[in-house]
């Protein structure tokens, strides 16, 4: 039986894989971007490495097979993104030059532009979170059980709230979350991406 357990640093390539295989809405995103290394690099790794604290992996024989990770202070996680992540991989991965086109556009536009992450209409809900599973152990009721140790993990820390966002296209994302209790948060602004927020769980 697969088992939670804290991050380790020998994870972070399983949870980097993690991040393509499921990064296209839930889907493998390997072939839609040119480096799809581009993907860990802007939703995974910099969680991993900025706040290791709060990340847990589902081990399915010693191999991370899916992962919840976040931060308990969304401004201040986009600063240190700003300060300490983004000057390891910029060079790596440039800005885009003009408007940004096309889907690795966008994504290299989000790595360049940590301050995104703090949308005013969610700032009662200060922490945030990421959560994938290879379709392999969806289903199993692991992703519950990587949610209640993430949101219990930031009750015992004293935060109150959490947020996500997702694509509003990932209906699948959508009914899971909506059945562990998070509710939709209206934000302007963020076309094709839907906010959603729950408390936290008390120790």
């Amino acid at each position: 039986m697969p088992v939670i357990r804290p991050y380790r640093p020998t994870d972070r390539a399983a949870v980097a894989e993690i991040c393509i295989r499921t990064g296209d809405a839930g889907a493998d995103a390997r072939g839609k971007y040119p480096d799809p290394d581009l993907l860990p690099a802007v939703f995974a790794l910099p969680y991993v490495e900025l706040e290791p604290e709060l990340a847990f992996v589902l081990d399915d024989g010693g191999t991370a097979v899916g992962y919840v990770l976040g931060t308990a202070d969304t401004p201040r996680f986009a600063e240190r993104f700003r300060q300490e992540w983004l000057p390891v991989v910029a060079q790596r991965y440039p800005p885009p030059v003009g408007p940004a086109r096309t889907p690795a556009d966008r994504i290299a536009d989000a790595l360049h532009h940590p301050e995104r992450m703090v949308v005013p209409e969610v700032a009662d809900h200060p922490a945030h979170l990421h959560i994938d599973l290879l379709p392999s152990h969806q289903g199993g009721g692991f992703g519950r059980r990587l949610m209640t140790e993430f949101l219990t993990a930031l009750g015992r820390a004293g935060v109150a709230r959490v947020h996500l966002g997702m694509a509003t296209s990932n209906t699948r994302a959508r009914a899971f979350y909506d059945r562990l209790g998070f509710r939709e948060i209206a934000v302007r602004g963020h076309a094709g991406a839907t906010y959603m927020g729950r408390e936290t769980i008390s120790p």
